[in-house]
């Protein structure tokens, strides 16, 4: 009975240790497939949001020109409804800051949704912000999913 316990605790031990060795697999996969965006500068990290929102559905995709865009970097269109896009490639965290481009940015191009969309995630400021000006936040979770739905 002894013997029984022990096989079936290794045997159990052994198929978690293999779960976990798949886990890290997976994720070392993504870290490949998104880490390269993380050595990109801010025009070419534009340029890479708006091709990745063309391959996932959205259509009139446009980056504004670099200055005296008011804060938005790419219009673009889904289902009816327009976007004013907010590009952050940071090293950190994304502040408020880029949530209040995206708001005042939205209504100046008179779009429908402001987004703020980053190869980074959010400070717990800017999620607070988000929520009562109505801005959706675009993280790196997301552009994970985004690059898997291509």
């Amino acid at each position: 009975m002894k013997n029984e316990v022990w096989i079936i605790l290794a045997v159990s031990v052994m198929g978690i240790l293999i779960c976990m060795g798949i886990i890290a697999i997976v994720r070392a996969g993504r870290k490949r497939r998104t880490g390269f965006i993380d050595d990109m500068e801010g025009h070419e990290f534009e340029y890479f949001c708006a091709e990745l929102l063309k391959d996932n559905g959205f259509t009139e995709v446009e980056v504004t020109k670099g200055s005296g865009d008011y804060g938005i970097d790419v219009l673009a269109e889904k289902e009816g409804v327009t976007y004013a896009i907010q590009c952050k490639c940071y090293a950190d965290s994304v502040g408020v800051k880029a949530v209040q481009e995206a708001y005042a940015g939205r209504d100046y191009y008179d779009c429908m949704v402001g987004a703020v969309m980053t190869n980074q995630y959010f400070t717990a400021p800017a999620v607070d912000a988000a929520k009562k000006l109505k801005i959706l936040l675009w993280d790196r979770g997301y552009i994970d999913e985004m690059m898997e739905n291509r």
